[in-house]
C-alpha cells in the first residue's frame, strides 16, 4: 500500500490507501465525508465523519497537505501539484 510522491515513495496503511484511491478514482469531484464513510467503513455504526477527518489529516502528512483540497460544504478533491 504505497504511493508516490514526486520521487519519493510513501507507505500507506489499507484505510489511508483506500482514501487516496477513491479519492483519485473520482478525478475533480467533491467527494462528502458520508460517501467517503460508506466506502472506507461500509456502514459500521461505530465510525463517523469525525474518523474521516481524522484519516484525511493523517493522510495529508504523509502526502502534502496541498495534496487534498477540502471544499467546503461539498467534501474532499485529490489536486495540487504533482496529482
Amino acid at each position: 500500500m504505497r504511493v508516490s510522491v514526486g520521487d519519493c515513495t510513501v507507505a500507506l496503511t489499507p484505510h489511508e490507501y483506500r482514501l487516496v484511491s477513491y479519492l483519485a478514482h473520482n478525478p475533480g469531484r467533491a467527494v462528502s465525508q458520508s460517501e467517503l464513510l460508506d466506502h472506507l467503513y461500509a456502514g459500521d455504526s461505530a465510525y463517523t465523519t469525525n474518523s474521516v477527518e481524522v484519516l484525511v489529516a493523517r493522510v495529508r502528512r504523509k502526502i502534502g497537505a496541498a495534496r487534498i483540497e477540502t471544499r467546503r460544504g461539498f467534501g474532499y478533491v485529490l489536486g495540487g501539484p504533482g496529482t
